[in-house]
């Protein structure tokens, strides 16, 4: 932007503020472009629309006009501006990336590769105390609720979650994951 163009666009806004329609229409005209230019070279990895910013940024021009001091040069407010409207809708996105399921297709469509075995199952069990055997199969193997598998084994809740809790940490230890 030169320094004509700041000249220009401050007598724009200085007479849309008086009135001038016209002159308003002109300034916003020529404001959304340079927004829309600073929006695109801003947003680089998408997931925000540079006209959500446009629209965002000349709507707050709007309403905030009367906070322009007329001796300050006029780029640089709707710059302020364009870029909090900017950071305002990356905030609004989060940090979550969204990716079109298509994309993923072929590795979501898949089997899993590996895959264990009930010997290899029987193997790690048979490592465990009986108690905590019989309380890792009920409910890791079988399905089963604490509750069912506490009146399975004649067993208060609380030691079948103790069992249960003991026996996994067992075998995470024996795989060196604890």
């Amino acid at each position: 932007m030169s320094g004509q163009d700041e000249k220009e666009l401050a007598m724009l806004l200085q007479a849309a503020i008086a009135g001038d329609e016209k002159a308003y229409a002109a300034f916003l005209t020529r404001t959304a472009a340079i927004v829309r230019g600073f929006a695109r070279r801003k947003i680089v990895q998408g997931g925000v629309d540079p006209e959500d910013i446009v629209q965002e940024t000349l709507l707050a021009i709007h309403t905030k006009r009367h906070t322009w001091i007329v001796d300050a040069p006029v780029l640089p407010w709707i710059f302020a501006i364009a870029r909090f409207k900017l950071i305002d809708a990356f905030r609004k996105r989060g940090r979550r990336v969204e990716i079109e399921i298509g994309e993923l297709a072929e590795t979501l469509a898949q089997a899993e590769a590996e895959t264990v075995s009930d010997r290899e199952i029987g193997r790690v069990l048979d490592g465990l105390a009986p108690g905590q055997r019989s309380v890792v199969a009920a409910i890791s193997i079988e399905g089963h609720s604490i509750g069912e598998t506490a009146a399975k084994y004649g067993m208060t809740e609380t030691a079948v979650r103790v069992a249960l809790h003991r026996g996994l940490r067992s075998i995470a230890k024996k795989f060196g994951r604890c």
